[in-house]
C-alpha cells in the first residue's frame, strides 16, 4: 500500500483554474488569458483553453464564460460547443454582436464586483 501523493503541479494548477473559474457570475465573460492571470497562472491562456477543452460533457464549470481576447468567442459558431457556448451566453443575458462579446459591459472584473 503506497502512501497518498502529495498534489501534483498540474494538479494545483488545474484546481487554480477550476477555483477561479467557478467564481465568474452569469451574464459575465472573462478572456482565456484573464482567468490564468486571475487564478495566478500568469500567461497561460493557451493552457486554459486546452484544459478546459479537456472537461467532461457533464461539467458543471462555467466554461461557456470563457471567451478568446478582445471578447472574440473562440469556439467556431457552427460547432456544436460554439453552439452551445453562444446559446448559454445568451440565456444570461449576454449580448454577442458579429462573433463578440462587449467585455466593457460583460467583462468580469472581480475587484470591482466585490467591492
Amino acid at each position: 500500500m503506497q502512501a497518498p501523493q502529495e498534489d501534483s503541479p498540474a494538479e494545483i494548477r488545474r484546481a487554480a483554474l477550476y477555483l477561479t473559474l467557478q467564481q465568474v457570475p452569469a451574464g459575465k465573460v472573462v478572456s482565456y488569458g484573464e482567468l490564468a492571470a486571475l487564478a495566478g497562472l500568469g500567461r497561460a491562456a493557451r493552457w486554459v483553453g486546452r484544459t478546459l477543452s479537456q472537461l467532461p460533457n457533464d461539467t458543471r464549470l462555467p466554461w461557456h464564460r470563457v471567451i478568446g481576447a478582445g471578447g472574440r468567442l473562440s469556439l467556431p459558431a457552427g460547432s456544436p460547443s460554439g453552439a452551445e457556448q453562444r446559446a448559454r451566453l445568451r440565456a444570461e443575458g449576454v449580448t454577442i454582436h458579429n462573433e463578440r462579446v462587449d467585455m466593457r459591459r460583460h467583462g468580469w472584473r472581480p475587484m470591482e464586483d466585490n467591492g
